[in-house]
């Protein structure tokens, strides 16, 4: 049986390795947790329902708003403003290591969220429904932050470090499953229902059934996600701000800082924009799709292709190690950023080549994007505090990917997507970079063997 590394305390003074923190790790010869639960029933639902409230957040919205006569700017701006949540958790992230358990935030929150996108549904047919909405939202991002932290404190609490290197690919695919779902088949949803009964009545239902996902997998996971251990009795406040400290005092810190937001600077970008590139007319330099055609071509091709993409880098980072394969991981990352400056300059009309297009999109980001993640879990979390320090380093990665989405339509508009996508292009260049000179802290638990 693995033990992790936990502790009761995140004081120095009470630092003391117990044996119920082997009890909840999971046992490699039958691949189950001790208390009989398989990552395979909860690993995959865990990180959908994380990824979805993000997704529809980030970029179900975009196309919601657009659709409701909002401006670019205006969609560009609060859309990405909303998201400050996600960014700022690291500040509450300590006391999810003082109170209760990583399971009971988990499912608490999976509820919560459920309820908004309900309130969510019904606010869309009031006069101000923008501004309510957004407000909706942001109490949304908290919820859905909170659930991001507890979520992967159960994921690093459970699994041993040779786990979770192997489930990374199965966390990340289902992760993004959610980005497949919310801009594939609801956007797709959206835009068969639209033809029928109205824009606003049709995001009504989204929105309902986002409610109803969350809602049943907060049910779900109070009976199947494994008991997680009370890390903490009763911190203080100099516990708390130990917590930030620590952080800042890494090894190679500033380094870390730097490629984790570099790393998706120019996904940051277009975040926002791509859907809103696919929707405007090919006078305005865009594609001139419906939503009923971009839900379409990303919930088949894209669907596949992201799948595929997740799961083949977490076996791909587990036969190389992670060392050696974190720059193939960033190459293939950035290789939709070529292929939309492609798109923006030729204006396609064949769905097969905007199809190709998203494929490249989902690949890449489903390949790549898992190496960051598990940097970040296995160089920057370790130590005292790693659920806290987890949640610290995707804080500061979201901020990376919040701030240019913030301005990314300002941009957009002031270029035309055409220029646009060229700049982002060349925000690809300090990314990799970084990325090739990375140090490493903590010895690649990768394979020993060479390579090809």
């Amino acid at each position: 049986m693995y033990c992790a590394r936990k502790f009761v305390s995140s004081s120095p003074r009470k630092r003391t390795h117990t044996d119920t923190d082997c009890m909840e790790t999971s046992d490699h010869r039958n691949g189950e947790t001790t208390t009989g639960k398989s990552p395979k029933t909860w690993v995959p639902t865990l990180y959908f329902a994380m990824g979805l409230p993000f997704v529809v957040l980030n970029m179900v919205t975009t196309l919601m708003y657009k659709g409701l006569n909002v401006s670019d700017t205006q969609i560009a701006f609060w859309t990405s403003l909303v998201m400050l949540p996600w960014t700022l958790k690291p500040l509450w992230s300590p006391l999810l290591e003082m109170y209760r358990t990583k399971k009971f935030f988990v499912v608490a929150t999976q509820l919560t969220s459920g309820l908004l996108f309900g309130m969510v549904a019904l606010a869309l047919h009031l006069p101000h429904f923008f501004a309510v909405t957004v407000a909706l939202f942001f109490v949304v991002a908290m919820s859905g932050a909170t659930h991001d932290i507890a979520a992967d404190g159960v994921y690093m609490q459970v699994l041993s470090e040779q786990e979770q290197a192997q489930y990374i690919g199965w966390q990340g695919a289902f992760y993004n499953i959610a980005k497949i779902v919310g801009t594939g088949l609801l956007v797709s949803l959206a835009g068969v229902l639209i033809e029928r009964i109205g824009v606003a009545q049709s995001w009504t239902m989204v929105m309902m059934l986002v409610a109803v996902l969350l809602a049943g997998a907060g049910l779900y996971h109070a009976f199947v996600l494994p008991e997680t251990p009370h890390t903490g009795q009763g911190a203080s406040a100099t516990d708390f701000w130990t917590v930030f400290r620590d952080f800042f005092r890494k090894r190679h810190i500033a380094y870390y800082i730097a490629f984790i937001v570099l790393y998706r600077l120019a996904e940051g970008f277009v975040m926002k924009i791509v859907p809103l590139f696919l929707k405007a007319s090919r006078g305005q330099q865009g594609l001139g799709l419906t939503e009923k055609e971009i839900g379409l071509l990303y919930g088949t091709f894209g669907a596949a292709a992201f799948v595929l993409g997740s799961i083949l880098a977490g076996y791909y980072i587990a036969h190389r190690g992670l060392r050696r394969s974190l720059f193939r991981l960033a190459l293939v990352f950035n290789l939709p950023f070529v292929a939309y400056t492609l798109l923006a300059l030729y204006q396609p009309e064949s769905q097969w080549l905007v199809g190709t297009a998203i494929v490249l999109e989902y690949f890449g980001y489903g390949f790549g994007f898992v190496g960051l993640t598990l940097f970040m879990m296995q160089q920057v979390a370790p130590g005292r505090h790693q659920t806290a320090h987890y949640a610290l380093a995707s804080g500061i990665m979201n901020l990376g990917v919040m701030l240019p989405g913030m301005v990314s339509g300002a941009v957009s508009d002031w270029l035309g997507y055409r220029l646009f996508f060229v700049l982002v292009l060349l925000c690809t260049i300090p990314a990799l970079l970084v990325t090739w000179f990375v140090p490493f802290t903590y010895q690649d638990n990768g394979p020993t063997h060479p390579n090809p």
